[in-house]
């Protein structure tokens, strides 16, 4: 089976959820700069969602990038990862609100998206084998550990005090900001032997 459905049906997804987020941002009924201010949490939100998926649009690109092939199981992995990236939006609209189980769910939300990521990876490494290029490339993957375990702190945080859960959760979006260069490496590595 090949990967370009995969991609492509993952990329529409991800487009569609950008969008629909961004519809929250509604056009404020006065002229003029003063009307904009009770926009800043949703426009913040947004950015933050917005920057968390397109760091999972990049990824995946990236990763699929050394997929040779696709399985069931993939598919499935890969629908269980698009099914928590789709309650992004539902979060995002929550969180300017300010209460503690906003941050909180958000944060749950960013975590369950963080695990569905590690099984379809595990999945494509288990299907292509120890020697695969992904798996090469993953390594230990001290990066999305650490990511997990920084959302895994950031929900009780979220009922001491929410700030703590944003910034934590804006640190981690800036740890994947740049695209994982693991990936990168791995196919320019690959394509510069011949293999794909």
């Amino acid at each position: 089976m090949t990967k370009g459905r995969v991609e492509a049906f993952s990329d529409g997804v991800i487009a569609i959820l950008i969008t629909i987020m961004v519809l929250e941002l509604k056009v404020p009924e006065h002229a003029g700069w003063e009307a904009l201010r009770p926009l800043a949490p949703v426009f913040w939100s947004y950015v933050l969602s917005f920057v968390y998926l397109g760091i999972y649009w990049n990824n995946h690109h990236h990763m699929f990038h050394l997929v040779t092939h696709v399985t069931g199981p993939m598919l499935w992995a890969n629908l269980h990862l698009l099914f928590w990236l789709s309650l992004v939006p539902f979060v995002t609209a929550w969180m300017p609100h300010g209460a503690s189980p906003a941050a909180a769910l958000y944060g749950l939300v960013l975590l369950l998206a963080a695990i569905a990521w590690t099984i379809l990876q595990a999945i494509i490494i288990k299907s292509q084998g120890p020697q695969s290029r992904l798996r090469a490339a993953v390594g230990r993957d001290r990066k999305g550990k650490l990511s997990a375990a920084l959302y895994a702190c950031a929900l009780p945080l979220a009922f001491v005090d929410r700030w703590i859960s944003f910034a934590l959760y804006a640190i981690v979006a800036l740890m994947w900001l740049v695209p994982d260069r693991r990936f990168e490496l791995a196919a320019e590595h690959a394509e510069g032997h011949g293999t794909r």
